[in-house]
């Protein structure tokens, strides 16, 4: 028979509140920064919180994954440690990491207690080829965060070249316009380093495009401004080209952004596996009753695109605006001095806001004060209103109520069986499921009763307290308990019914939050040389291998990383070590540490040329201008453009 696969829906939180919102409305897995190394330094977290997390999730069998996938500073090193250790001791499942010492670092947590959590590469790593990833999987990487550019055809290839190696994508969210991990624009600019979780959103700027003549080809655009991800309909692509964890971006996003968002692709994923339950099964246990219909549109995106997943598109980018637009709501029908009335569908409420670009492309936004059938009024007017213009709504106050109370009921489905012993009653519990995971989690409760004839019929009264699982995690119908022969024809006091019930559910649930651990790196045996590291349930992954193996090609831009060394992103000894071991000299520290004259600051697949029509390559007409090309942010600092056709990437360096 055909193995399923297990497919992960990844959700983002901020702080507790989000995480728990993503575990009951259908995640199988939560991302979550601690209170340091975490690539978004305004979502840190206490460990306490992390651990509270880590109790709350493995309930599910979901697992908690956490960021520490920032640069290390060399008198970083001991508290990055003391951060691992702690972590791996509330039990998190993985970490998510950049740094290359963080491969030391878990082993000596490994080494002093026993166990660590998974090592899981980040999207910082920069991972667009197989190379990469065979080289991750050689350091002891279990799963590997692929760049966001990257196609179907190319995700495809990757997996069936590496394929024991967990690919991680991002489905849904914010982009960033340079490939993660090789972004240095903030840092250069603001001297706030995107790898060390403080990016101040340098391509969401306004540029002007300037030709090598100086003519202005573009005024004041966004120009590096993408639109949102959004692959809801593409995830059986995705399946089947090897992802096993669907990513949505937003770890500074509210508790509605989560639910919302997780409720939609676990809905969606739920339905593939229903489709095709011989081929997929879901990470995690557990069906949610929603009370409410999620819907994309209504929480903060740019407009949306697919990005790169079948190849190069024109619309990935919102030149107009980096704001959010929302859902498009109609046209604006007719005007008054303090009113207007909308062409279409949509109904208003007392304080939506609303938003239209004006004549000269910029958003403008405003409240509706009031509603008086289909007409609205604003609390102010907005100046450059027009009829005719779209109008997209990107705060909907209904919408918002609406998820603001219990929108999700979580619960894992059991099938019971009620039986007798030798000298009292038992009751067999197991999670209803017909997976590897599920048939391996069963368990049984006795209790000590001497067997008595009833008086009356005992099977509804038996169902009926069997069936009260309210304050667990777990539901079962009357109709799924088993009452073997003769059991019902016995008495037992409904004290004692709770009594199996209860000791049943309790031991269920820590088989359940066990069976979630089993993702921790345990060491296989004591030693500093070369080791196989178990992974995954049993899965080995080289740690160590001879050195013609270990000096792996990982196929990226090699010119460029010889040029630019500081691209490795060595910030410590540690790092710059384990490149050394790789036979890897880098010449270069990060760029934080020193920054290099006209340096390259972004690799972006987003290509101006083709987002203007002018990839000859693809179709486009010859431009006109004379290249090089600029980008020239207000302030007057300039960028010099790179088109790279043979890798089709736009190279940018600060000038």
């Amino acid at each position: 028979m055909k193995e399923q696969r297990t497919l992960e829906l990844l959700a983002p939180a901020r702080d507790l509140a989000c995480a728990m919102a993503a575990v009951d409305h259908g995640a199988d897995a939560v991302y979550i920064g601690a209170s340091d190394f975490g690539a978004r330094v305004a979502a840190g977290n206490s460990v306490d919180d992390i651990h509270q997390l880590c109790d709350y999730a493995h309930r599910y069998g979901v697992r908690v994954y956490v960021t520490v996938n920032t640069l290390i500073y060399e008198d970083e090193i001991d508290k990055a440690y003391q951060l691992m250790k702690q972590l791996a001791e509330a039990k998190v499942d993985a970490l998510l990491v950049q740094d290359m010492a963080a491969i030391e670092l878990v082993a000596r947590v490994r080494r002093e207690l026993g166990y660590a959590p998974a090592l899981h590469a980040s999207t910082q790593c920069d991972t667009r080829s197989a190379g990469k990833v065979r080289w991750l999987q050689q350091q002891g990487f279990s799963r590997a965060v692929l760049a966001r550019e990257l196609s179907l055809d190319e995700i495809k290839a990757i997996h069936q070249a590496v394929p024991t190696v967990e690919l991680e994508g991002f489905v849904h969210g914010a982009l960033c316009v340079s490939y993660s991990g090789v972004c240095y624009a903030s840092q250069h600019c603001f001297g706030r380093s995107a790898n060390r979780g403080a990016c101040a959103q340098f391509c969401r700027m306004k540029f002007d495009l300037l030709d090598a003549d100086g003519h202005t080809i573009e005024h004041d655009r966004h120009l590096l401004s993408l639109k949102d991800m959004n692959r809801l309909d593409h995830l059986e692509e995705l399946a089947d080209a090897g992802i096993c964890s669907f990513k949505i971006e937003g770890r500074l996003k509210t508790a509605d952004y989560v639910k919302n968002v997780v409720s939609a692709y676990s809905r969606k994923l739920d339905d593939l596996v229903r489709r095709r339950p011989d081929d997929y099964r879901r990470a995690s246990l557990g069906k949610v009753s929603y009370g409410f219909t999620p819907d994309l549109k209504k929480t903060f995106n740019r407009g949306f695109t697919t990005y790169f997943l079948h190849g190069c598109q024109p619309d990935i980018a919102s030149f107009d605006t980096p704001k959010a637009l929302g859902e498009m709501v109609g046209h604006v029908k007719e005007l008054r001095r303090d009113s207007f009335t909308v062409a279409g569908i949509a109904a208003f409420a007392n304080g939506d806001g609303l938003c239209f670009l004006n004549d000269e492309h910029e958003l403008e936004g405003f409240r509706v004060n009031r509603v008086e059938g289909g007409r609205l009024f604003p609390f102010k007017m907005p100046t450059h209103l027009r009829k005719g213009m779209t109008l997209y709504r990107n705060q909907d106050v209904a919408f918002e109520k609406l998820l603001s109370g219990k929108t999700a009921d979580r619960r894992i489905s059991v099938a019971m069986v009620y039986g007798l012993t030798q000298n009292g009653f038992r009751l067999r519990m197991s999670v209803d499921g017909k997976s590897a995971e599920a048939k391996n989690l069963q368990t049984e409760a006795s209790v000590a009763f001497d067997h008595q004839a009833a008086k009356r019929p005992q099977a509804d009264n038996i169902r009926q307290q069997l069936a009260k699982l309210g304050t667990t995690v777990f539901h079962c119908e009357p109709a799924d308990i088993t009452i073997e022969q003769g059991a019902d024809e016995l008495f037992i006091p409904s004290s004692l019914l709770s009594e199996l019930r209860r000791e049943a559910a309790e031991s269920l649930q820590k088989k359940i939050v066990e069976a979630t651990g089993q993702n921790q790196v345990l060491p296989t045996k004591d030693t500093d040389g070369p080791q196989q590291t178990e992974m995954n349930g049993g899965e080995k992954c080289c740690r160590e291998t001879e050195q013609v193996e270990r000096n792996v090609n990982f196929e990226q831009p090699q010119d460029l990383y010889n040029a630019y060394s500081y691209l490795y992103n060595v910030a410590n000894h540690l790092s710059r070590q384990f490149y050394e071991r790789q036979g890897i000299k880098v010449e270069a520290p990060a760029f934080e540490l020193k920054e290099p004259g006209k340096a390259l600051v972004m690799q972006c697949r987003h290509c101006l040329r083709y987002a203007l029509g002018h990839c000859v390559k693809r179709g486009g007409t010859a431009p006109r201008w004379r290249e090089p090309l600029t980008l020239r942010l207000g302030d007057g600092r300039r960028f010099r453009l790179e088109f790279r056709c043979d890798l089709c990437q736009m190279d940018i360096y600060a000038e």
